[in-house]
């Protein structure tokens, strides 16, 4: 399904896997569209001490989509926000809250991340910015960023656990003739 079968306006910005929306300062914000691959609501207060009052995970997309295979015309959004899963599947199971609240990485990490990249630049402008950020705490973003052909510009150069990357993409060069170089 195309951006066109949904028969929506497009906003500038796309979040490409929404989840609980966590780091938004507004998660209904109307400049962004919000897609994910699941629309569920999850209970993180479980009884216990540590959790006793958290409010539920809600995961609540604009659209169902996956991040590898986005419903959107080439060239959509202005700025794309690539916030994948990073806990793989067979380091705890999908009972722990994190996994549940933030999803999971199947055992084919490399080949999903590389079409998510693919995918996040393929719906960008040109010179559209793609934000990426990883939590390394299953996977080194270095191992990440090695699924991505993109270099990004500026982002965090040191540190532990959660790192922010700035990309921009670069437009298609195209000769005289009109072929691509």
């Amino acid at each position: 399904m195309s951006a066109e079968q949904l028969d929506i306006a497009l906003p500038p910005v796309l979040d490409a896997c929404c989840g609980p929306r966590m780091f938004w300062f507004d998660s209904h914000d109307r400049r962004a569209l919000f897609i994910d691959k699941r629309q569920e609501t999850h209970p993180m207060d479980l009884g216990t001490e540590s959790t006793r009052g958290r409010a539920p995970a809600v995961i609540a997309p604009d659209i169902v989509a996956d991040f590898t295979a986005m419903p959107f015309a080439d060239e959509s959004f202005y700025l794309v926000v690539f916030d994948p899963p990073h806990i793989m599947r067979h380091r705890g199971g999908l009972s722990g809250c994190f996994s549940k609240k933030y999803g999971m990485l199947p055992s084919k990490w490399t080949e999903v991340l590389r079409a998510g990249f693919s995918e996040c630049f393929r719906v960008l402008k040109p010179h559209g910015t793609l934000i990426f950020k990883w939590a390394d705490t299953n996977i080194p973003v270095s191992h990440v960023l090695m699924t991505t052909p993109h270099k990004p510009l500026f982002g965090t150069r040191v540190g532990r656990h959660t790192h922010w990357y700035t990309f921009m993409k670069e437009p298609t060069q195209v000769s005289i003739d009109g072929r691509t170089p």
